[in-house]
């Protein structure tokens, strides 16, 4: 069966995309810690980051990065935080958050209702800070 994920990126299931390519997507969560929240995932369905082929693993840290980059102009913060948990979702999925403490990386903390507006201007600001 699917993940969630896979239904994501093959169109079932709506998304705030802020990167894609043939291999690798970032979107916004729905479930946001702070404002910027983005996950990077792999196209390929792999449940643990240990089991991802060196070429597909390289990918998502570089995408991981090139996000985290732009997510670092868009939301003024001390560092860009990345965790790699999956526990929620048994599809590779790297977490990227704009933060100023170790409390902005706590999932549990997340918004289970962020506003389809406030979802939309995240988006629209990380993919300016994308573009070239």
């Amino acid at each position: 069966m699917a993940s969630v994920f896979t239904k994501v990126i093959n169109g079932d299931f709506p998304a705030r995309f802020v990167y894609r390519d043939d291999d690798v997507v970032a979107f916004l969560t729905i479930n946001p810690v702070v404002p910027g929240h983005t996950l990077v995932v792999p196209v390929k369905e792999v449940e643990h980051w240990i089991d991802l082929d060196s070429e597909t693993l390289n990918k998502v840290m570089a995408v991981s990065q090139k996000v985290g980059q732009a997510l670092s102009q868009a939301f003024p913060c001390e560092k860009i935080g990345m965790t790699v948990q999956g526990l929620e979702v048994p599809h590779v999925h790297v977490h990227l958050m704009p933060i100023n403490s170790s409390a902005d990386v706590d999932l549990s903390r997340g918004d289970p209702s962020p506003s389809p507006e406030l979802l939309d201007a995240v988006q629209a600001k990380i993919i300016s800070c994308l573009q070239p």
